[in-house]
């Protein structure tokens, strides 16, 4: 029988539709929109946050700090409560997501990159191909997915963000967006978000792209990265 090439997945390309104010020091790892405001995980030892931010400002309307020893990385609103991971230190914090009071911790094995919720579970992203399942309530495994695309792994997978079945992730290093098939961990799209860097005037002292959010309202993103200073809503053009 004649083996079947996986199909090659379709390229979209970021519209910007608006241009919004960022922290230019926030060495952003995860971004959250929910309830008119943005969560957003920001990383370095030493520098790691939580916090909570008005969108058309940039302004941090609160903020708690991780601690010497932990760098932040992925956050996800699951009902009430924020889950940040950490990258090298195996603790998942728990947060009040009114208050950011501390509500407890999960651990887990290997490295913390990428999270995000579908309806009866938590993606996560550990850097390699491979995203990891997590139970919504205690954090457990319950399966996991290799990232494919035209049957080769990507790897680097970092930050995530889920819509519906599909999971966009961003490669690291890159500012490449690559959409995921859940179900099959075949990429099915890829976003050249390249084009923002020409709208931010100068890139000196910026990272690489690393933070995506979804607002179900208007099927728009916000996309932005490790110290830059805009968040860019934008649409996606195939």
């Amino acid at each position: 029988m004649e083996s079947r090439v996986p199909a090659d997945p379709i390229s979209v390309e970021p519209v910007v539709v608006e241009v919004l104010p960022h922290d230019p020091l926030a060495f952003t790892q995860g971004l959250v929109l929910a309830d008119g405001v943005f969560y957003e995980s920001t990383g370095l030892y030493g520098e790691s946050t939580v916090r909570i931010v008005d969108p058309a400002t940039g302004r941090v309307i609160r903020s708690r700090s991780l601690g010497q020893e932990f760098f932040g990385e992925g956050l996800e609103l699951v009902g009430d409560r924020l889950i940040q991971l950490t990258w090298k230190e195996g603790t998942a914090f728990v947060w009040d997501a009114e208050t950011l009071a501390p509500l407890g911790t999960f651990s887990y094995t290997g490295e913390g990159w990428g999270l995000c919720a579908q309806e009866d579970r938590l993606v996560m992203s550990d850097g390699s191909s491979r995203l990891t399942f997590r139970d919504l309530t205690t954090f457990v495994p319950v399966g996991g997915v290799e990232v494919l695309r035209s049957g080769e792994p990507v790897e680097r997978i970092n930050e995530l963000e889920c819509v519906e079945d599909l999971v966009y992730a961003n490669v690291w290093q890159t500012e490449e967006i690559v959409i995921i098939d859940s179900g099959t961990g075949r990429v099915v799209g890829q976003i050249d978000a390249s084009s923002l860097l020409d709208h931010l005037g100068s890139t000196d002292g910026i990272d690489v792209l690393n933070g995506i959010a979804y607002d179900p309202e208007d099927r728009s993103f916000y996309l932005t990265g490790k110290l830059w200073p805009a968040i860019f809503q934008v649409r996606l053009t195939p």
